[in-house]
C-alpha cells in the first residue's frame, strides 16, 4: 500500500480568494437565479402537510412523494440531454416556466389522482434545470480554482435560499396554502425571466478542439464508459444513502432517547447555520488538496458523524455528532460537483450532470426506504450500516492504483 501523502494542488487559499473575485458574470447571474428558485421552493416542503391537511392519508402522501421522487429522476436525465442539446439558457427557461404553470394549479386540484399526476411533472419539471445550471457553471470557467470557486458560490446562494425558503414558507403556510404555491410558481417564474434575459450560451473555455470531436458519439452510453464516472457515480449514490439519514435514522433516534421535535428542529437547524456560515471559507481551506482525497475524508465525516448517533442520547452529544457530519458535508459538496466537471468532456457536460442528479436523487430517495426499515428491524443494524456504507463511499473517492504501482 502507498504511503504517499495526499496530493496537494499548485493553488492555495489565497488563489481560491483570486478565484473568487474573479468569477465571470454569468456565474453570479445563475447563482442569484438560484437563489430566487430556493427561496420560493415551497411544493417540496409543504405538500406532505397540505395533503394531510386536506384529509388524505399519509399513504396517500406517501405516494404522491414517490411519484414526485421517480420524476425527479427522469428530469435530470432530461435536463442533462437537453443541456447538451439545445443549450444552457433555454434548458433552465423550459424547466422553469411549465414548473411555475403546474405548481400555481396545485390548489384548485381536487382529486388525489390529478395531484399525483400534477406533482409527479412538477417532479420532472423542477428538475431539468440542475444539469443546465451546473454545465453554465463549467462553460464560464477554465481553471480548478475557478471551477470549485463557482460551485461554491453557487452553493451559497442555494444555501442563503433555503433558509429564507423555510421561514417564509412557514409564514405563508400558516396564511394560505394557495398564496404558498403561488409564491412558489411566482418563485419559479422569476427564476426563467432571470435566465432568459440576463444569462447567454457561451462556449466553454476547454472546447478549443470541439470541432475535431464533432463526428464523435454523444450519448448517455458514452458517458457510462467512462469508468471514472461510474465509480464517482456510485459513491454518490451510497453517500446520499448515508447523509439522507439525517433526515431518517436521526428523527427515529431523537424520539426514541425521549426528546422532542423540536430538539430534532434545533439540530437540524445547527447544521443549516454551520454550513450557511462555514461552508464558503472551509471549500476554501480543502481547496490547497487533492479532491478525491477530500471526498474521501468528507464521506468518513459523514458516516462516522451518522454512525455515532446511535450511542448518544443527549443534546449535547448529538450536538457533536452533527458538528461532525456537517463538516464532512462542507468539506464535500462543492469539491464533488467541481470534480464531476472536470471529468466531463465540453460536449457532455450536460448528460455527465444529469447522471450526477439521477444517482443523487435516487439515493435521496430510496435512503428513507431503506433507512425506515432497516431501523424498524433494530436501530444497531441501520447504524452499522450508515457506518459501513461511509467507509465505501470513502473508498470509493479514493483514487485507483494502476497497474505498475506497487503494491506496498
Amino acid at each position: 500500500m502507498s504511503t504517499a501523502p495526499p496530493d496537494r494542488s499548485d493553488v492555495g487559499e489565497p488563489r481560491f480568494r483570486d478565484a473568487l473575485r474573479s468569477l465571470p458574470g454569468r456565474v453570479w447571474i445563475i447563482s442569484l437565479g438560484i437563489l430566487v428558485n430556493r427561496v420560493g421552493n415551497f411544493l417540496p416542503v409543504f405538500i406532505v402537510l397540505y395533503l394531510t391537511e386536506r384529509g388524505y392519508s399519509a399513504g396517500a402522501a406517501g405516494l404522491v412523494l414517490g411519484v414526485s421522487g421517480l420524476g425527479n429522476v427522469l428530469g435530470n436525465a432530461v435536463g442533462g440531454y437537453l443541456a447538451d442539446r439545445i443549450g444552457r439558457r433555454w434548458t433552465i427557461v423550459l424547466s422553469a416556466v411549465p414548473t411555475a404553470g403546474l405548481t400555481a394549479i396545485v390548489p384548485s386540484l381536487g382529486s388525489l389522482p390529478a395531484i399525483v399526476a400534477v406533482v409527479g411533472l412538477i417532479g420532472v419539471t423542477s428538475q431539468i434545470y440542475r444539469p443546465a445550471a451546473a454545465a453554465v457553471l463549467l462553460d464560464s470557467v477554465s481553471t480548478n480554482q475557478q471551477r470549485l470557486a463557482a460551485f461554491a458560490v453557487f452553493r451559497f446562494a442555494m444555501n442563503i435560499g433555503a433558509a429564507l425558503g423555510g421561514v417564509i414558507g412557514g409564514v405563508l403556510a400558516s396564511t394560505s396554502y394557495a398564496e404558498l404555491f403561488l409564491g412558489n410558481a411566482a418563485a419559479c417564474l422569476l427564476f426563467g425571466v432571470v435566465v432568459a434575459v440576463l444569462l447567454r450560451d457561451a462556449p466553454h473555455p476547454r472546447s478549443n478542439g470541439a470541432e475535431k470531436q464533432a463526428d464523435q458519439p454523444v450519448g448517455y452510453r458514452q458517458a457510462l464508459a467512462d469508468r471514472a464516472l461510474v465509480r464517482f457515480l456510485v459513491m454518490t449514490l451510497v453517500g446520499e444513502f448515508v447523509y439522507i439519514q439525517s433526515t431518517v435514522g436521526l428523527p427515529l433516534h431523537v424520539s426514541d432517547v425521549g426528546l422532542s421535535a423540536r430538539d430534532f428542529g434545533l439540530l437540524i437547524g445547527l447544521n443549516g447555520l454551520v454550513v450557511l456560515v462555514l461552508e464558503l471559507p472551509t471549500t476554501g481551506v480543502v481547496s490547497r488538496y487533492r479532491p478525491e482525497y477530500v471526498l474521501a475524508i468528507g464521506n468518513l465525516l459523514i458516516g462516522a458523524g451518522l454512525a455515532l448517533t446511535g450511542f448518544m442520547n443527549g443534546m449535547v452529544l448529538l450536538s457533536v455528532t452533527v458538528l461532525i457530519w456537517t463538516l464532512g458535508e462542507m468539506m464535500s459538496s462543492s469539491v464533488a460537483a467541481a470534480y464531476l466537471g472536470s471529468l466531463a468532456p465540453p460536449r457532455m457536460a450536460g448528460r455527465y450532470q444529469g447522471l450526477y442528479g439521477v444517482a443523487y436523487t435516487i439515493g435521496t430517495g430510496a435512503g428513507p426506504l431503506i433507512g425506515g426499515a432497516v431501523y424498524a428491524i433494530g436501530p444497531w443494524a441501520l447504524w452499522i450500516l450508515v457506518g459501513a456504507a461511509g467507509l465505501l463511499a470513502a473508498q470509493l473517492c479514493l483514487p485507483r492504483r494502476t497497474a505498475t504501482e506497487p503494491a506496498s
